[in-house]
């Protein structure tokens, strides 16, 4: 008896190339990226942990994606109630992207694609005025260790500048330190294997780092 053809075998091995809105008005809605290996993508768990921390502090926010990637990040706080985002990415196909996933989502007048080097952006960029930030840091884990210096150096700018009631996220592994940021034992440090993510709260009487 002859035997059934074998089925052909599922590649599992290929760059997913979709990411979804987890929740917001836009939740389900589809976040396309180029699946290269460079843009690492926030696992969905560990997104989703970091808007349970965030909370509905995300509402009425300027949302600040830096190292952009995907432009997940930005998105889901649009979909979650921030009023404005900027998108800060090097890689000019993902910038394209990052336009292309706004202008389907149909957010594309609340969101701002810079195709820039973060470090070069925030120190001219920032902006000077307007509501407090929901600022996301999420750059290729081996910044931490290749510019370490500059890394720290982005995140003492952004907290210094921030206004009042900002919201600081940071997202690293475990080989970079947290106690080495800026105001180390003010962030809310939680692990997520393998991501470990840090969260900073800016109050009043904050006047930056020092």
């Amino acid at each position: 008896m002859a035997r059934p053809p074998k089925k052909p075998a599922v590649r599992t091995d290929q760059p997913a190339t979709e990411l979804r809105i987890i929740g917001g008005t836009l939740r389900g809605r589809k976040v396309h990226f180029s699946g290269l290996a460079h843009i690492r993508p926030m696992k969905d768990r560990v997104r989703e942990a970091v808007f349970n921390l965030v909370g509905p502090d995300v509402k009425g926010k300027l949302a600040i994606d830096l190292f952009a990637g995907t432009g997940a990040l930005g998105l889901e706080a649009i979909s979650r109630g921030a009023t404005t985002a900027i998108f800060v990415e090097q890689h000019f196909p993902s910038a394209d992207l990052v336009r292309k996933n706004a202008q389907e989502l149909g957010v594309a007048e609340t969101c701002q694609v810079a195709a820039a080097d973060v470090f070069h952006w925030a120190r001219r960029h920032l902006p000077t005025s307007g509501p407090p930030w929901l600022v996301f840091c999420s750059p290729p884990y081996v910044l931490y260790r290749d510019r370490r210096e500059d890394m720290l150096q982005l995140i003492a700018t952004v907290l210094e500048r921030a206004p009042s009631d900002s919201l600081i996220v940071v997202e690293a592994d475990e080989q970079f330190d947290f106690a080495s940021l800026p105001l180390a034992e003010r962030w809310d440090v939680r692990h997520y294997p393998p991501a470990i993510v840090g969260l900073y709260r800016k109050t009043d009487v904050d006047r930056g780092p020092t």
